[in-house]
């Protein structure tokens, strides 16, 4: 039995593979070990292995704030609680992402969701990357950097009048009252995140169409445009907001002179097909 996890800051995609090659699914809340505490994962495994009662034999884990070695062996620990038999490993949604669009040729990988990261990767691993900084000094195009932008210029009168309307009457939100979601309570990335929906519904606004271009422009010259392979390799999109945001996505890389190939919402099916094909060779 193989168990491939798949976890953002938001959701986490669970495929089990049966000796027979046989595919169930599952799916938890996300898990960040930046942002959120030990005891979140614990709990949605603990809820998993109820579920799942054949023995699992490897187990790859792929998440979110998984690149830094101690959050490895934080999610590793945990996972050896409820599979210690396994064989465990744990690498970053970066790698995840790369395996699910690229297989085993090379490209530029990039992560649009609730956060923002990218890489090129060589067919096999990763070989160069920008850093990833996090909602607070990075994540430029992602679902939080869309939420935050879009919460600033609410609050400080800076959108156009009709979505600002449209906002507060379904919102009603008080400065306070984000401030607090913002800077007290757990998770303020995936919150901020949330407003991206409401983006997404009013994108033909051209207030909203321009803070989304924006955001993506900033993300290519930040991350896309300083890999030595860019113009010599394919790019590569994954995440919900690369996914429903595509039409933005392309024209801001066809402005940047770059062509993309493919945007998926979820790395979870290359991925489930990426190991698949490593246990299940014919």
């Amino acid at each position: 039995m193989i168990l491939i996890a798949d976890s953002g800051a938001t959701s986490t995609h669970w495929r089990l593979i049966d000796s027979q090659g046989a595919i169930n699914q599952f799916k938890t809340s996300g898990f960040n070990p930046y942002y959120q505490k030990s005891e979140d994962l614990s709990h949605q495994v603990s809820e998993l292995a109820e579920e799942i009662e054949s023995v699992v034999k490897t187990l790859y884990y792929y998440g979110a704030g998984c690149g830094a070695e101690q959050n490895r062996k934080l999610v590793k620990q945990i996972l050896l609680e409820y599979y210690r038999s396994a064989g465990i490993y744990v690498e970053d949604d970066m790698l995840a992402a790369a395996r699910a669009l690229c297989g085993n040729a090379p490209g530029i990988a990039c992560i649009l969701g609730t956060g923002a990261n990218s890489c090129y990767y060589n067919g096999e691993n990763i070989e160069q990357q920008v850093a990833s900084l996090g909602y607070v000094l990075g994540d430029e195009g992602s679902g939080a950097y869309l939420g935050k932008r879009l919460l600033a210029d609410y609050l400080r009168d800076d959108m156009d009048a009709p979505v600002a309307e449209r906002f507060k009457k379904r919102f009603n939100l008080s400065r306070d009252e984000v401030l607090d979601k913002v800077y007290y309570e757990a998770a303020p990335g995936r919150y901020m995140a949330g407003f991206t929906k409401f983006l997404l519904q009013n994108s033909k606004e051209p207030y909203c169409y321009s803070l989304v271009y924006k955001a993506f422009s900033e993300f290519f010259e930040r991350n896309v445009l300083k890999y030595d392979a860019i113009g010599t390799t394919s790019v590569h999109f994954s995440g919900s907001v690369a996914y429903y945001f595509s039409n933005v996505l392309r024209q801001v890389a066809t402005d940047k002179g770059v062509v993309l190939k493919n945007i998926i919402e979820s790395p979870i099916a290359g991925l489930t097909l990426y190991h698949k094909n490593q246990h299940f060779q014919p």
